[in-house]
């Protein structure tokens, strides 16, 4: 692997390794670097504007270029969060057309790509892994040709070591440069970031978490992976309904990317989606650090708005 060239943006990248420290949260693991950050927590909350586009498809146009801006901002390797799910898997199909010729060589060989979550233990060649699901839709020619892949690691004995390495490797890459998110529904019109569940402790600080697996998020990932066209067997459904713990990102990762692009394209066959997402843009954060903190603990979607560079896209159906 290359060394990364000097960054030439207003932020600097991680030249000093830092330890992660853990933190038990209930049934909760939380890995974070140091002490809460407690100007991340005051931030003005922004109001995230959405961005109406009138397709899937011109969503997924829009993140391709999301990823061209990034790379004409900076020099050297560029740090991706892939997004699960559907939210951007027509730019997926897009970049995978694409990586087959060689219009975006120089793009596609700058980057280190990243997963953002994963439900475990589970073998990672589970249809219903992310892993598989970003294989089928981008294909062999853009992961021969991308810098390095990392996803998180999901058949092994020691979840919390394994999450450990990739966030290391992570924060050795300097740090996330683009976060592609999407949103997720919750009880009570709440919602989910990554797989950051309400009420489950995660703080300003805490860059990873391993969580216990509820039959909710089971269903909703099963769900979305049929719908967006996965081959599902019975053995890979039934292994992935035996999953007890999530792996994730948390929201210390999400503020500290330099760019959020956030997605919600199905709400036609998640429709609980369009009232999470009006929560997340009606709510109004609290000055308090008390009470903000358990804003964003009981609805972790509201993490977003603590983000100064956000887009979201969306579809017309969201809004309605």
């Amino acid at each position: 692997m290359h060394e990364s060239q000097a960054v030439q943006q207003s932020y600097q990248a991680v030249t000093v390794p830092r330890t992660l420290s853990r933190r038990v949260s209930s049934q909760n693991i939380w890995l974070s670097y140091g002490n809460p950050d407690n100007d991340r927590l005051a931030r003005r909350a922004n109001q995230v504007q959405p961005e109406i586009l009138e397709s899937e498809e011109a969503v997924g146009r829009a993140q391709l270029e999301e990823l061209k801006q990034i790379a004409e901002s900076k020099d050297g390797d560029i740090v991706m969060i892939l997004l699960g799910g559907r939210g951007a898997q027509a730019m997926y199909r897009i970049v995978g057309e694409l990586a087959q010729t060689s219009e975006i060589d120089d793009l596609l060989g700058r980057f280190h790509v990243f997963t953002q979550d994963a439900l475990a233990p589970m073998r990672m060649d589970n249809s219903l892994s992310f892993v598989r699901d970003f294989e089928r839709l981008l294909g062999d020619a853009f992961f021969a040709k991308v810098k390095s892949f990392t996803p998180m690691q999901t058949q092994t004995d020691d979840l919390e070591a394994e999450l450990t390495r990739y966030i290391e490797k992570l924060e050795a890459l300097g740090g996330i440069d683009i976060f592609f998110l999407g949103l997720g529904p919750e009880a009570s019109d709440a919602s989910h970031l990554c797989y950051i569940k309400p009420r489950c402790g995660a703080t300003v600080s805490d860059v990873a978490g391993i969580i216990p697996i509820s039959q909710s998020i089971l269903e909703h990932h099963i769900n979305k992976f049929k719908v967006g066209g996965s081959p599902v067997t019975e053995r890979d459904e039934a292994e992935c309904r035996a999953a007890t713990h999530i792996l994730t990102l948390g929201p210390g990762a999400i503020l500290g990317a330099r760019r959020i692009v956030q997605s919600i394209v199905d709400a036609s066959t998640a429709p609980a989606k369009r009232q999470c997402y009006a929560r997340v843009l009606e709510t109004e954060l609290a000055d308090d650090p008390k009470a903000r903190a358990k804003q964003l603990d009981d609805n972790p979607g509201l993490w977003l708005r603590l983000h100064p560079n956000v887009r979201s896209l969306v579809l017309p159906d969201v809004m309605n």
